[in-house]
């Protein structure tokens, strides 16, 4: 990574304050199963503390200071984004462009986002395999390469349900608060669950690389 004032290359920081360094001495006293107090402090420093800073403030600045001129394109545009990371982090799972090897690299993102979606509560409330597909397909990837959704798909502020996929309607607040209460439900399975430890592990190693 390139230092913007010119200091040429620069440390990894994973999350606010927390360097690949840092990563690399708290994932040492990481034992799966294990001190359920070091599993709360990894979970609250390196991938919430990451969340907050890339993801929800920002979310937050665009659903306080928006002028409903738009800003719902931006909101879902970075939960999509979020999802797909949360979605890898569960599974840990690497994104490799080329070659991806298995069984835990990645580089088509169709398969691990509607299977996260059509799957793990509380989206798997939403969503059917077919739904979370076409989701995928017209909102996902429709907003990052095409500033739009596409087949009918809207946007709303506010309603009663994250997403209503028989009205191809997203309410993006409501959404939003799912997604946070997945972040915490996640958060507080992560001191005992030992498939989650070993792959936030695996995740946060490779980005520390």
């Amino acid at each position: 990574m390139i230092d913007k004032n010119g200091g040429g290359v620069r440390g990894i920081y994973l999350a606010p304050r927390r360097s690949a360094e840092d990563w690399w001495i708290v994932s040492s006293q990481l034992v799966i199963g294990g001190d359920a107090s070091l599993w709360a402090e990894a979970f609250q420093d390196f991938l919430f503390a990451r969340l907050q800073s890339r993801y929800l403030k920002p979310i937050r600045l665009l659903q306080n200071e928006g002028s409903w001129e738009g800003e719902g394109f931006s909101i879902v545009s970075i939960q999509c984004a979020m999802l797909e990371f949360l979605a890898a982090c569960r599974r840990g799972l690497i994104y490799r462009h080329k070659n991806p090897q298995p069984p835990f690299e990645y580089s088509a993102s169709g398969e691990l986002f509607a299977s996260f979606l059509s799957e793990t509560a509380p989206f798997n409330a939403l969503f059917s395999s077919d739904n979370a597909v076409e989701f995928y397909r017209k909102v996902r990837c429709a907003l990052l390469h095409e500033a739009r959704t596409k087949s009918g798909w809207t946007i709303h502020a506010s309603g009663q349900t994250g997403v209503d996929c028989s009205r191809k309607i997203i309410y993006r607040d409501a959404l939003q608060k799912l997604i946070e209460g997945y972040i915490d439900g996640y958060g507080r399975d992560l001191l005992t669950d030992t498939y989650l430890q070993a792959a936030f592990v695996r995740k946060f190693n490779d980005l520390a690389l």
